[in-house]
């Protein structure tokens, strides 16, 4: 006979074994939702961007400190950067990526309208009025919501004008006069860097869209016809300031050439290993934007060439991983949003890196998951949710198409198996 307390353990034996058999059922069909995103894709973008938090604690303590707020102050505000990107990401890789086209009148719109705003009303940030605030809780640059606006518009419409994409007038002329005309806003902040990237971006869709190569020769002539006319209007002093001290540092290392010579510094004395987490001579007070533009010298300068070649490897890891997506997407629209989220990683990297290097002026530009800023960690990790998306979407069609491939075979072995059969009892 069963004592009172033997009931008691068999009860929660039998609790346990309920709970274990639900969290079993739970985790299963969890694996079954996840197992068709890309899992580079995944994890890649959030290590990025986990460890460019760490990153701007170490660059921005003294900083914070100097302007007279908490050390922890831009770690705490990056932190809270980090989790809305995160809810972005969940949210996006989720959301089925083909109904972003029916909502491409909307983002449209929205970017115009946002884009005009900011010229009248918005914040100045860096000497440049791009940035709207909200509620008085923070701001937000809509130039880099507009970067994937732009993607997402010019993916839509060149999908569509698939059948007719060789009529130049038609096909190629109509999209690239809205998007002139953001680039346009965009440079009235000024936001150059931005607006690079826009154009690089652009081009690169453009050139995988199915063009004909006399079509990008017309588009490149006209890009440069844009340049020419805009310098006159760009070239102010302090920009041209900006191009001395990129390619002639050393002729004005006090003043033009300051911040990269200081760039140089940081990154001459990194070595293999660095001096070590959080032990940057260059932060305290030395490098303009330390935590920001410049955050590549921090971790060169703490971290080594061994901290610069794995962040490298694993932004080239997500374009490649990015290109690769839209290459085997089967669907116009997904491919071209892959590559145009690809592109736009990569152009961003590329410039920040060359800023860093003196191979490009100071554009403002940040390296994307890692620099501090709020609106490009966002942008960043909704694009990859994105791309997970269209990651995820494509296995499935893999997936199903497979299976319809397996039956036909498998009904056609039975059918001609069957044919044989009755052929040798006749015989």
């Amino acid at each position: 006979m069963l004592h009172t307390n033997d009931i008691n353990v068999l009860y929660y034996i039998k609790l346990l074994i309920e709970y274990i058999n639900s969290f079993m059922l739970r985790w299963t069909k969890l694996k079954k939702r996840l197992k068709n995103y890309d899992f580079l894709l995944m994890i890649t973008p959030i290590l990025l961007a986990a460890f460019g938090v760490v990153m701007i604690y170490s660059a921005s303590m003294v900083t914070a400190v100097a302007d007279g707020l908490s050390s922890t102050y831009y770690l705490f505000k990056q932190l809270q950067w980090f989790i809305l990107g995160l809810i972005g990401f969940v949210v996006f890789a989720a959301f089925p990526y083909r109904k972003l086209q029916r909502l491409t009148k909307w983002i449209v719109i929205l970017s115009v309208i946002s884009l005009i705003y900011v010229i009248f009303f918005g914040e100045t940030v860096n000497q440049a009025q791009r940035a709207i605030n909200l509620f008085g809780l923070f701001n937000l640059q809509p130039a880099e919501f507009v970067k994937l606006g732009i993607i997402i518009y010019l993916a839509s419409i060149y999908a569509k004008k698939q059948d007719y994409i060789e009529d130049f007038s038609k096909a190629v002329i109509p999209p690239l006069i809205l998007v002139s005309f953001l680039i346009v806003l965009i440079l009235l902040q000024p936001d150059i860097g931005t607006a690079g990237i826009i154009i690089a971006t652009t081009l690169i869709m453009i050139s995988c869209s199915g063009f004909k190569v006399k079509h990008l020769v017309s588009i490149g002539t006209m890009l440069l016809l844009f340049i020419a006319a805009a310098i006159p209007i760009m070239a102010t002093d302090n920009r041209l300031a900006r191009i001395t001290g990129a390619y002639q540092p050393f002729s004005s290392p006090e003043t033009d050439g300051y911040h990269l010579v200081q760039s140089y510094l940081a990154i001459g004395s990194s070595g293999l290993s660095g001096e070590g987490l959080g032990q940057s001579i260059q932060k305290l007070g030395y490098l303009w934007g330390a935590h920001t533009d410049f955050i590549m010298s921090i971790i060169a300068e703490e971290l080594g060439m061994i901290g610069v070649i794995s962040i490298i490897g694993l932004m080239a890891l997500v374009v490649l991983r990015g290109l690769y997506v839209a290459r085997y997407c089967d669907d116009q629209f997904g491919t071209l949003l892959a590559v145009g989220i690809s592109s736009m990683i990569g152009v961003q990297a590329f410039i920040n890196l060359s800023v860093t290097s003196g191979l490009l002026p100071i554009t403002g530009v940040p390296l994307p998951f890692i620099s501090y800023g709020g609106s490009s960690l966002i942008v960043l990790m909704i694009s990859m949710g994105i791309l997970n998306n269209i990651a995820k979407d494509s296995n499935e069609h893999f997936e199903s198409d497979y299976k319809l491939d397996v039956k036909n075979s498998t009904d056609n072995l039975t059918k001609k198996g069957s044919k044989n059969y009755a052929n040798f009892n006749k015989n």
